[in-house]
């Protein structure tokens, strides 16, 4: 489908020689907003909320540390030949989200170990935010043109993207092709998962644990067909995407984990109503 190039500003505020991009705006209103949403819920059930504001100021710096990693990792061959510095070039691009979750589990994970306090009482309470920050980060995606599908067809685009708001088609159109807003079909993903996992979490007293092996559910679904349509895709080896593969893995191993945690009873204690047990 061919169009017009028409692309929005990336940057939301110049001062000088300062930059301030809508990425970065976006991705910290995501942060914020998931942290205020945390830390209430922390309160609800009577705990410090220093303890999630805490965990969110050291899985940031891991988060973006792992992230590159992991990019880096994966897209090896780009940078083994080239000057080593390259590898620390993140403002040229190359983060991936799972090695962001990666950092920011594993730090979450020994912060509660050192505090004394359950890990899966406060994965439980992070689960709703986070999907709900990367419900919202796709957004910087979407300014920044990046993380898109492949070209949509004339008669997809008829029969559904001509019914979207004008300034997302315009932003989709680049070098004058029309793509798939792939970043679209995952945030609204994430946000549908952002209720449920709320609804889940007042409404049915899971047992601890099972609201952020949801979100391990209910997200890697959403991502493994969304990654299918990307054309910046990391690969495993071959044709194999190192999302989708890593997706399914996720998907059965939180299922497989959750069912372990019943049998063996590890996930019996849990909060029930505002008392945490």
């Amino acid at each position: 489908m061919m169009c017009t190039p028409e692309p929005l500003n990336p940057v939301f505020l110049q001062l000088g020689p300062l930059s301030i991009y809508w990425y970065g705006l976006i991705i910290a209103t995501g942060a914020f907003l998931g942290l205020w949403i945390a830390t209430r819920e922390t309160e609800r059930l009577g705990l410090k909320k220093d303890y999630m504001v805490d965990i969110v100021v050291f899985a940031i710096p891991a988060a973006i540390v792992c992230a590159r990693i992991y990019y880096v990792i994966f897209e090896w061959d780009r940078y083994a030949g080239g000057p080593w510095w390259k590898v620390f070039a993140v403002w040229e691009g190359g983060i991936a989200i799972h090695g962001a979750l990666i950092g920011s589990v594993l730090t979450a994970y020994f912060y509660t170990k050192l505090k004394g306090i359950s890990f899966w009482m406060m994965a439980d309470i992070a689960a709703p935010s986070i999907i709900l920050g990367q419900a919202i980060g796709r957004w910087g995606n979407f300014m920044n043109q990046e993380a898109h599908g492949g070209p949509v067809s004339e008669s997809f685009y008829n029969n559904f993207m001509q019914y979207l708001p004008g300034f997302i088609n315009q932003q989709m159109c680049i070098d004058g092709t029309v793509y798939h807003p792939t970043f679209l079909y995952e945030s609204i993903w994430n946000i549908i998962g952002f209720v449920l996992l709320l609804v889940l979490r007042h409404k049915f007293n899971p047992r601890r644990g099972e609201v952020f092996l949801s979100y391990v559910i209910w997200y890697s679904i959403g991502r493994f067909y969304v990654e299918g349509l990307r054309t910046d895709s990391l690969y495993l080896f071959g044709e194999i995407r190192t999302a989708q593969f890593l997706s399914i893995l996720l998907v059965i191993g939180a299922i497989l984990l959750i069912i372990y945690r019943r049998k063996s009873g590890m996930a019996n204690k849990y909060y029930n109503g505002k008392k945490v047990k």
